[in-house]
């Protein structure tokens, strides 16, 4: 008997200029354009098993081991739904394919990383679904046409359908079929930005990116401001940025959105606040490294963003990340020797250490705990179709044990 099974992993995104707002909350159509880097799969990533079988009773998905209820006409419904359409449309066109369309599917999924940790693991988790899914279906659909499916699962999750530097296009059809991710820059364009995210938190946040953004939309005046005025010229210039890897023009228009993104939080009524005192601190860090740099006659070495969580993502070129790891655990400890994937920093390993001309004082040290974690990956590549010794369902179409 044919066992129709596919299992595939997609990466976590993090955006440059962020998404904060929703002009149709079903359809989560984006008050803004927004674009970001994908980051390395061998670091964060979420993997998914898909599988069509007559003998199901109905769709069922488990997370990371535990069962998920699939809530009618709910997010993740929806892009079954959508996927078995389009599946359909295959058999239609072809009547000699299986007409597996109408079979319940079994979904395992797994994140390597925290869940609803700020780490945007519904952007990896929903681009997973999508793509498992449009393995097993056989589906002719480019990523661009999987991302407006992803995209009602997480907003954010269109943009992980593409590895690199990738933009999601707002659009302007009340039915959404042009709100889509694009390709601006593949990983190989630029493959030597890094990046190093500090885990300040891995709890679950205290107001929601849906509740918190719908809040945002209701009561912050800053915000219409950043949808039409702000919002598309550094949509542009970050893209030209990229185009020509100028790293000091991408750094500045990084930190400028995320600056304003909290902004924004803050200017919503009542306030909502996703940066603490470590988040801060590191901000205060980053500034002054690249001051130093500046006044020595260089140009900004270092690029911080914050989503709605207070974990810092430093963007560099690899060539700096010893420095910015020697500074952050100079002022923040660890108890565990820091993991050097790449092998860029040697036999002697790293420790905490200023750059000559860095004013100590702009932050005070921390003890250890106050970052968690530190993980460095670098930009990546799009979802990744696994071979069958990697899937998380067995013989039975239930989740293998860990």
């Amino acid at each position: 008997m044919t066992v129709y099974q596919a299992t595939a992993s997609a990466p976590v995104n993090i955006a440059c200029i962020k998404y904060w707002g929703k002009r149709d909350t079903k359809l989560i159509l984006p008050t803004n354009s927004s674009l970001s880097v994908t980051l390395d799969q061998d670091h964060l990533r979420s993997t998914t098993t898909s599988r069509a079988d007559p003998s199901f009773d109905n769709d069922r998905l488990w997370l990371n081991g535990a069962e998920e209820e699939i809530k009618e006409s709910g997010r993740l419904a929806t892009c079954i739904k959508e996927m078995k359409r389009l599946r359909r449309e295959v058999e239609e066109k072809d009547p000699s394919q299986p007409k597996i369309s109408s079979y319940h599917v079994h979904i395992s999924s797994r994140n390597n990383f925290p869940t609803a940790a700020g780490l945007a693991s519904s952007a990896s988790g929903f681009a997973a679904l999508v793509s498992s899914l449009a393995a097993l279906y056989a589906l002719p659909s480019t990523p661009s046409e999987l991302s407006i499916i992803a995209r009602q699962g997480s907003g954010s999750a269109c943009r992980s359908l593409f590895g690199g530097f990738v933009a999601w296009q707002m659009g302007s059809r009340p039915d959404g079929s042009d709100s889509l991710a694009i390709e601006v820059a593949p990983r190989e364009h630029w493959p030597d930005i890094h990046a190093l995210i500090c885990v300040v938190s891995d709890d679950k946040k205290g107001t929601s990116s849906t509740s918190g953004m719908q809040r945002t939309v209701e009561t912050s005046t800053l915000l219409q401001h950043r949808i039409k005025h702000v919002v598309p010229a550094r949509m542009q210039a970050i893209s030209e940025a990229i185009r020509a890897r100028d790293f000091d023009a991408f750094a500045r228009t990084t930190m400028q959105d995320s600056n304003q993104f909290h902004a924004v939080a803050l200017d919503t009524d009542p306030p909502i606040f996703y940066m603490n005192d470590v988040s801060r601190a590191i901000i205060a860090l980053i500034v002054e490294y690249n001051r130093v740099s500046v006044a020595n006659g260089g140009k900004i070495k270092a690029a911080y963003t914050y989503d709605a969580g207070p974990n810092a993502v430093i963007y560099s070129p690899k060539e700096n990340l010893k420095e910015i790891v020697e500074l952050i655990i100079g002022y923040f400890p660890q108890d565990q020797p820091f993991k050097d994937p790449f092998g860029l920093f040697g036999t002697a390993g790293v420790h905490g250490k200023v750059v000559t001309g860095f004013n100590t004082a702009v932050a005070k040290p921390f003890g250890i705990g106050a970052i968690k974690g530190l993980i460095h990956t670098r930009v990546g590549d799009g979802p990744r179709v696994l071979g069958a010794e990697e899937a998380l369902l067995g013989p039975d179409g239930l989740p293998k044990a860990t």
